[in-house]
């Protein structure tokens, strides 16, 4: 996705919408296989993920970079997770005709090893580029 249009630092871009569904329900079906080096998968909290699978917007299709130039932010509803809001916001000025990024940070239960590793690979291109799209475990 490319900015059409300049945007300046903090702005509201697009919200990340997909159904709302639950780690269980996704496990259990065809949209979490963490060996595909893909995912339209977006965590809410520990009850709840927006699978853009289904019923998801052009925000999807917003590529991950080491050095972004937006970011995600969690619009956490405390008391009913399912009902929480992903909007994509700029960090910084972006032109006309720059891709749009952010850092997915991906969080996987296992443990990260090479072919993981591998799998969830970053080609972002960035001078600081990590090599991967896995969020470091701590």
């Amino acid at each position: 996705m490319f900015a059409a249009a300049a945007i300046k630092k903090g702005e509201r871009l697009i919200e990340y919408k997909g159904r709302r569904r639950t780690h269980e329900d996704v496990d259990a079906g065809d949209s979490g296989d963490v060996d595909s080096g893909h995912t339209f998968l977006f965590t809410l909290d520990d009850d709840w993920v927006i699978d853009a699978n289904f019923e998801g917007n052009d925000a999807r299709w917003i590529n991950h970079s080491c050095a972004p130039n937006c970011e995600a932010i969690l619009d956490e509803n405390e008391e009913d997770g399912s009902k929480s809001r992903v909007f994509i916001e700029s960090i910084r000025a972006i032109k006309p005709g720059e891709e749009l990024t952010y850092d997915y940070g991906i969080t996987l239960a296992e443990r990260h090893t090479p072919r993981l590793k591998k799998i969830w690979a970053c080609r972002c291109g960035a001078k600081n580029c990590t090599g991967t799209m896995l969020k470091p475990k701590r």
